[in-house]
């Protein structure tokens, strides 16, 4: 069955993939100045994040040497789109082969040195809103669509016994903070006018992928040779058979995971579990990992597959994919189904969904966004300001980057530009929370204000946006919007 002709539109709408000839020439002119940028921005950022997330010692590894080197990144096969909220989007392939000199060293771990970074992936970037002034761009968001490759070439790696632990920790942590930053649904957010709206500058989610886990066909243990836990190579040894007990980890892009339950004891093993996901961009891929599960040494990796959302729903919604291991095809597949379905402001909608379409545990049938565009009126000494903004739904909080007082900055009047997403269930529309904004001074508490759902569900369009008091002559500027979902035609 083919999927309903409107989506096939939108899914098939192209400008046709250009080259970016004159964008390379742009970078590699400005690459000097990128490569200064990009190493302070990574120095600053990576290394509280080693410090604050590696076990010791390796959460002493600092940054002695960061130099990018003088070979700049490469963009090639360039799309352009034009977005919901009336913007122009530009898709495009990176590729980075970098001749670098960066350096690491801590106390007690080997000093590691990196002279190539190999990058590569498709990123995604949004100029909106357009304005009728000079630079005729509010801003410009740039993001990869999933997650990218990266390998790192140490110097000198045989030298050091633990060079494997290194790399991959390294090369991990730097995934993740890139994953955490710069991949769909996160977004790094330029201004281009210093009086950009946020409001208009929001990119919405598509809508939500209804995804089921079908049937694997043909897995096996792992071969001979192959990282295998401790029992199962003791079972081998007794030549008894080693059938795995298969469960899938599923994600959509770089969003939240989901795990399917394990199946016990079975070279097909079937699930027929289903979970819902945002989808920020048609490109982004469905990854179905299933792994081995052994609750006593860890769980052993049986194949790896993915599709984008594009492709599933082009095909009809259902998908068998090809599963490979360490980059070798397995012969082993799984069976893959795709339902999508679109957010729309109706309230109508949104009070009937709860009750059709997000019975049951982890599908949805709604979604709150909040958007916190700035704090307003502050007071009090700026050297000792580091405002923030909380957001509390129920059990659920969010909270914005603290922001510290620099030169040329309004500490008073501070921006934050962040959006923050609930996806709702029915068991959530059955008694709504309030949404509560708390305005923050490091860990306390200045003031607050609260909206209430049924308030937001009742405005028009389902939104309650403006500058929102919380006491002490101070106001959070700030989005509430809600939706409903409808599948799509």
């Amino acid at each position: 069955m083919a999927a309903p002709s409107s989506l096939v539109d939108t899914l098939t709408a192209s400008g046709g993939a250009e080259p970016a000839g004159f964008l390379n020439d742009i970078v590699e002119q400005l690459w000097p100045n990128i490569r200064v940028y990009g190493a302070n921005v990574t120095k600053e950022t990576v290394e509280p994040i080693l410090k604050s997330t590696l076990p010791a010692p390796l959460n002493n590894l600092k940054f002695t040497k960061l130099d990018l080197g003088s070979v700049p990144i490469q963009f090639s096969n360039v799309d352009v789109h034009k977005t919901t909220n009336q913007g122009i989007k530009l898709d495009m392939d990176l590729n980075w082969e970098g001749v670098c000199d960066i350096e690491l060293d801590g106390s007690m771990v080997p000093k590691v040195g990196v002279e190539r970074v190999h990058m590569k992936g498709r990123i995604s970037v949004l100029l909106c809103p357009l304005i009728n002034v000079v630079p005729l761009i509010g801003a410009a968001q740039v993001a990869f669509i999933n997650p990218p490759s990266l390998t790192l070439d140490f110097t000198d790696a045989a030298d050091i016994a633990d060079i494997s632990l290194i790399s991959s920790t390294v090369r991990s942590t730097i995934l993740g903070i890139i994953e955490s930053m710069v991949v769909l649904p996160n977004r790094f957010l330029v201004k281009l006018d210093n009086n950009n709206d946020f409001f208009k500058t929001y990119q919405p989610h598509h809508g939500f992928l209804r995804v089921t886990i079908g049937k694997a066909n043909g897995i096996s243990a792992p071969k001979p040779g192959e990282k295998k836990s401790t029992m199962k190579r003791l079972m081998a040894k007794v030549k008894l058979e080693d059938v795995p007990d298969c469960y899938v980890k599923v994600k959509v892009g770089a969003g939240e995971e989901w795990k399917t339950s394990t199946v016990d004891n079975n070279h097909s093993p079937e699930w027929n579990e289903t979970h819902d996901f945002l989808v920020a961009d048609y490109e982004q891929h469905i990854f179905a990992d299933i792994q081995d599960e052994d609750t006593a040494t860890g769980d052993d990796d049986i194949g790896l597959g993915s599709i984008t959302v594009k492709d599933i729903l082009l095909n009809g919604g259902s998908h068998d994919l090809k599963l490979t291991h360490k980059g070798e095809e397995t012969g082993a597949t799984l069976s893959v189904h795709a339902k999508f379905y679109h957010l729309v402001a109706d309230a109508q909608i949104l009070s009937s969904a709860s009750n059709t379409q997000g019975q049951g545990q982890g599908l949805f049938c709604g979604l709150a966004t909040i958007l916190i565009a700035s704090a307003l009126g502050l007071d009090g000494n700026r050297k000792e300001l580091n405002p923030s903004v909380k957001i509390t739904w129920g059990d659920k909080t969010f909270q914005t980057v603290a922001k510290t007082y620099t030169p040329g900055m309004d500490i008073f009047n501070p921006a934050f530009d962040q959006a923050f997403r609930i996806p709702l269930t029915a068991d959530m529309m059955a008694n709504p929370h309030h949404f509560k904004l708390s305005l923050m001074n490091k860990n306390s508490e200045v003031g607050s204000t609260e909206l209430g759902f049924q308030d937001v569900m009742a405005a028009e369009g389902m939104v309650k946006e403006g500058e929102f008091e919380v006491g002490g002559g101070a106001s959070v500027r700030a989005r509430v919007s809600l939706f409903g979902v409808k599948e799509a035609e």
